[in-house]
């Protein structure tokens, strides 16, 4: 068998050092060198398998062998072979694969201790030609060298700890001593990977090859982790960053430095602000959800419901907005003060595209001339009316929406200029400023002059009075609609009520032909302030209404003393002409009796005496 092994063609015979070739696949020592008999106590022995050589060191070599069958060579000082007649020799264990044999690698032994000796030997006799002074002068430069280092080190926030090429630790600096709860003595020589770098977070091994920091010392990689677990010596973990880099003795790899810092507090209050922002998104999206539904119900439950009204000029109105609301055509509203101009622009911009945006309201009668260029322009901060901050003027803000102009023949004649421009080319400018913002609005004017008047006071200039009238639209006043006035007293009374708290009184017959009759001066807007007032003054369940303008049929501007005939004749006079507004009835909601606002019976009472007959109303 022996000379088998040490045939002609043996790859390890000629070798000056211990060595052997081995089967990793059945464990057989395939060839061997007469010096690694010799290490081995295996001169005159039969050779066995080579796991008897490696007693409880089984394990480690198996590790050794996936090495070599990773990168094709390594070597370790981990792992004792065991010699027949010295028993445990510390070794080291140079291996390689061979390559046109699978599965074989040639492994050269070193005796580590007759190095160590020869290297004694060697030691002691440079120390002995360079002198001891000499020694004694570079302990000390090194000595010194290695403490400034060391405060250097110490002085750093950032954990630094030290690695050589087999991962054993070689320094650890006060900051990672802090941060980890371990000291120089847990960790200074020791495999720092298997005390606090053992296990994911997620409770999984983290294998020494697959570790950047083994990396970085073996394979000469520069690795910047941004997010891993580092275990205190309390078990508990800490989220770290860190770079590992390799450091180098004379261009050889002697190891690697690692600086690392504790972001766990980093992490917690990202988790939590992601997890805010989380909620926060969640609230708006749900917001806007129930934002447009909410406008959804309203406009389709709305449908016009602050135009009220039966008359032919108010269903012409609703048509004429459910006509141009879809389009992006400018609108001109007419009508005298209190006519609804402004419920009118609302009821366009709800039903436009637009409706989503705001509707800018600006009453062009209600800034002094001094003031209508900034704001409807804005202007820039030390402008000329020397603005303590920026501000946007009315086009800027009404972007994407709708811009109201009320009263709009109350721009000065200097504005209107500058305001057509802009509408025309859909760019404003602040004051002060030079650069322009484009502008997508769309534009509804109102006006209290009559289509034609304006542009003949030249209160407004024609070319500006005909941009704004693409869509003229015209509110009647209430006077040339009183079919309207019982709709509207109704739903002013109802909401004059709910503001006050009160329960809602009976409009009598004889008080609604009183508000058909009025004049209405200010239009809708008075008959608001009126029903108010009669509600907070009506004690009973009728409203008192209390007309203090010109009514038709009053007869209260001429004061005359009346004697009891002429009363008498009145009272009948006026019996009969109630008694032919509701064409001869007494009773009910639209009978005499409603009107005159007295008991039937009274009405009845009167007929008979007064000597009222029928042919007297018919």
């Amino acid at each position: 068998m022996a000379d088998d092994l040490l045939r002609s063609d043996s790859i390890v015979a000629d070798l000056p050092e211990p060595a052997l070739v081995l089967c990793t696949r059945s464990d057989a020592i395939l060839d061997i060198n007469d010096h690694a008999r010799a290490l081995l106590g295996l001169q005159d022995a039969p050779l066995p398998a080579f796991a008897e050589l490696l007693g409880p060191r089984i394990a480690e070599f198996m590790v050794f062998v996936d090495e070599i069958d990773t990168r094709g060579e390594a070597w370790t000082r981990e792992i004792e072979i065991m010699s027949l007649h010295r028993g445990a020799l510390r070794c080291e264990l140079k291996a390689r694969k061979i390559s046109h044999a699978q599965g074989q690698i040639v492994i050269i032994l070193t005796d580590l201790d007759l190095m160590d000796r020869r290297a004694h030997v060697v030691e002691i006799a440079e120390l002995q030609r360079a002198g001891i002074d000499e020694w004694r002068r570079a302990e000390s430069f090194f000595s010194d060298l290695e403490r400034r280092n060391q405060l250097i080190l110490n002085a750093a926030g950032e954990g630094i700890y030290g690695l050589n090429a087999e991962g054993k630790t070689t320094f650890v600096n006060r900051a990672a001593q802090e941060m980890l709860g371990w000291t120089t003595e847990d960790l200074l020589g020791k495999d720092i990977h298997s005390i606090m770098h053992h296990t994911h977070l997620s409770g999984e091994p983290y294998h020494h090859h697959d570790c950047p920091i083994y990396k970085s010392f073996r394979f000469e990689q520069v690795n910047r982790i941004e997010d891993e677990v580092f275990w205190r010596k309390d078990g508990k973990p800490i989220r770290v960053e860190y770079i590992s880099t390799p450091i180098y003795d004379h261009q050889i790899l002697a190891g690697a430095v690692v600086i690392f810092r504790d972001i766990t507090q980093r992490k917690e209050d990202e988790s939590k602000l992601k997890s805010a922002l989380q909620e926060v998104a969640e609230l708006r999206d749900r917001l806007e959800e129930e934002n447009a539904y909410l406008q959804e119900e309203i406009n389709s439950e709305r449908a016009h419901h602050d135009i009220i009204g039966p008359s032919a000029a108010t269903a012409q109105v609703l048509a004429q907005i459910d006509l141009v609301a879809e389009t992006d055509a400018t609108v001109m509203i007419s009508g005298e003060p209190g006519t609804g101009k402004s419920l009118v622009a609302k009821e366009i911009h709800q039903g436009s595209p637009r409706r989503k945006r705001p509707l800018i309201h600006f009453n062009c009668s209600s800034v002094v001339p001094e003031a209508v260029e900034a704001e409807l322009f804005g202007q820039v901060r030390g402008g000329p009316n020397a603005a303590r901050q920026d501000k946007p003027g009315k086009l800027e803000l009404a972007h994407g929406g709708t811009l109201f102009l009320a009263e709009v023949e109350a721009l000065p004649v200097n504005i209107q200029g500058k305001l057509l421009h802009a509408l025309q080319n859909r760019v404003a400018t602040r004051l002060g400023d030079t650069r322009e913002k484009p502008l997508d609005i769309r534009v509804i004017a109102a006006t209290t002059l009559s289509p034609g008047h304006a542009s003949a006071q030249k209160s407004l200039r024609e070319d500006l009075f005909l941009h704004l009238s693409v869509f003229p639209i015209s509110c009647l006043p209430l006077r040339e609609r009183p079919e309207d006035i019982p709709a509207l007293a109704a739903h002013l009374l109802k909401d004059a009520c709910k503001k006050l708290n009160r329960p809602v009184p009976k409009i009598t017959e004889r008080a609604m032909q009183q508000l058909k009759h009025y004049e209405w001066p200010g239009n809708v807007r008075e008959l608001r302030n009126l029903i108010e007032r009669a509600a907070i003054v009506s004690k009973g369940n009728k409203l008192n209404i209390q007309l203090t303008g010109n009514a038709a049929g009053d007869v209260s501007s001429v004061e005359n003393i009346r004697t009891e005939a002429e009363l008498q004749a009145l009272i009948r006079a006026n019996l009969i002409s109630a008694l032919k507004v509701a064409k001869g009835r007494v009773s009910g909601q639209t009978g005499a009796a409603a009107i005159l606002d007295m008991p039937p019976t009274t009405v009845y009472s009167r007929i008979k005496t007064l000597g009222v007959s029928a042919s007297d109303w018919e």
